[in-house]
């Protein structure tokens, strides 16, 4: 019969089975002391966590020994990497030729304007982050934004406003 000793272990021991490494945690086990590895675990952690937070940083430094000012001077170079979370929904306003004859820079202009952000800025309440693509492939709808999963097309001025009203009413809701 097990002891109370024995059977806590036991439980210790299956907790523990039970825990996965972060794919994160898994690439920087991978490609430690790898040359030419920055890149690849930058994209991990970005993968990770939406964005490079700065813990994630010292931990790619301690790995490669690259000094971690370097490692801002790279994800600063590249626009793929993004230093500060990004908001719950993120908005990508189409900028394809099709859109963009259509008027997707007046789109854009006037979500700045609603959101009160610039460009790959996130609005003060962490809720939207907005971001211009080169296109979506819904030439037929231009002008096109997607929020999330959500494609909307054919936009004008009104039906952003109701689009950004819908959104925020049902955050308050929740």
């Amino acid at each position: 019969m097990d002891t109370i000793k024995d059977m806590y272990q036991k439980a210790e021991a299956e907790r523990e089975s039970k825990i996965v490494p972060s794919a994160f945690s898994v690439a920087l086990w991978k490609h430690k002391g790898e040359e030419g590895a920055l890149i690849p675990l930058l994209q991990a952690a970005q993968t990770q966590y939406s964005y490079i937070p700065e813990s994630a940083i010292h931990r790619i430094s301690a790995v490669t020994d690259i000094p971690a000012s370097e490692i801002y001077g790279v994800v600063t170079f590249y626009t793929q990497f993004k230093l500060t979370p990004p908001g719950k929904y993120i908005i990508r306003v189409c900028d394809g030729t099709a859109c963009h004859v259509n008027g997707s820079m007046t789109i854009l202009n006037v979500i700045t304007g609603i959101l009160d952000v610039e460009v790959d800025e996130t609005t003060k309440d962490g809720l939207f982050t907005l971001q211009p693509v080169a296109c979506l492939g819904c030439c037929s709808l231009a002008p096109v934004m997607m929020i999330g999963d959500e494609t909307y097309g054919r936009l004008n001025p009104g039906t952003i406003k109701n689009i950004l009203k819908a959104y925020s009413e049902n955050e308050s809701n929740n």
